[in-house]
């Protein structure tokens, strides 16, 4: 890696994905991880012995042979983790969200571009190779004037009690939806509903207005029957549907819509064509995005700004949850 030195501080459940990616892709250039948890210690020995694991996070700042961290431990924790790591001067992969709120995002944000580091958060689906797809489409025209974008992301469970639905869930379906349009939404409401936790929502509908006349809105709950990720982009040429959670045909092209004939709507309908995408690992292709964009001064796909982005919009939200 070109004497990129990299830890990993948090060793959750998502926190050792990254250890064994990055292990996986850098091998002994991974050398450090971090947690505060003594049980962790023999999840990340069982990746690599040779792996230094620690529960202080000022052994990796002082470390000057790291040159880059993957932050993945609680989110209330991010702001002052990834605040220490790029004073320090070390480049800055953290987990979404990046922060708990936009103030303190802007801040980090100022932080890496004073020190001229890295800064990046992992909007995951970004990475994604149906998102990438879609995103293909979209830019080439094949779809064209985009209309309304809509995502489900539904399941049972995991419920949070610290946090709501629409900040556990919806982080990742505003960065794909602002990425495909490439904007940010003029008009955001939302309503949502509590039945479990007092004041934490269970379910929530976010309504993304955009400009030239683009609409999105997006679905999350953790009290469904099922589990269902599908996100659906609708173009005034073909639409396309990416439905993660079935087995087959999960990126779909719909060559059909409405066309004016004589100032009348004409249906116009056909049978969907299966489109291939890579079956690369999105979380590899975060890590090998991360560390190119470090060798090669690159601004990241999901840069700090990115990241303030998605964090102002779930806070339009946010607010419209509590007047609703």
């Amino acid at each position: 890696m070109d004497n990129i030195k990299l830890a990993v501080i948090g060793c959750g459940k998502w926190g050792m994905n990254h250890v064994k990616t990055a292990y996986k892709l850098f091998g002994e250039d991974l050398k450090y991880c971090c947690d505060s948890s003594d049980d962790s210690a023999a999840k990340v020995k069982a990746v690599s012995e040779k792996i230094i694991f620690t529960k202080d996070p000022n052994d990796i700042i002082t470390d000057t042979d790291v040159t880059a961290v993957i932050i993945s431990t609680p989110a209330e924790t991010h702001f002052e983790i990834a605040k220490k790591m790029l004073l320090a001067g070390k480049h800055v992969l953290v987990e979404k969200p990046i922060t708990l709120n936009s103030e303190d995002a802007h801040i980090l944000n100022e932080l890496a571009l004073e020190n001229d580091r890295i800064l990046m958060v992992g909007h995951l689906l970004l990475f994604h190779p149906a998102i990438l797809k879609i995103k293909e489409f979209v830019d080439e025209g094949k779809l064209g004037k985009l209309q309304y974008i809509y995502s489900n992301r539904l399941n049972l469970g995991t419920i949070r009690t610290e946090e709501n639905i629409l900040w556990s869930f919806a982080p990742h379906d505003i960065s794909v939806i602002q990425y495909l349009v490439n904007d940010i939404p003029e008009e955001v409401t939302a309503t949502g509903a509590v039945f479990l936790t007092s004041e934490i929502q269970d379910t929530t509908l976010t309504n993304l207005k955009f400009k030239d006349n683009i609409h999105a809105h997006i679905f999350v709950s953790w009290l469904h029957p099922f589990k269902e990720q599908r996100l659906v982009v609708i173009g005034d040429k073909s639409m396309m549907m990416f439905e993660d959670s079935i087995p087959t045909d999960k990126l779909k092209l719909y060559r059909k819509g409405i066309d004016m004939v004589n100032g009348l709507p004409v249906k116009r309908d056909s049978d969907f064509e299966s489109i291939e995408f890579g079956k690369e690992s999105p979380l590899e292709l975060e890590q090998l995005h991360f560390i190119d964009c470090i060798k090669n001064s690159k601004t990241p796909r999901a840069d700090g700004r990115n990241a303030i982005e998605v964090l102002e919009t779930l806070e339009r939200a946010q607010t419209e949850l509590i007047k609703n």
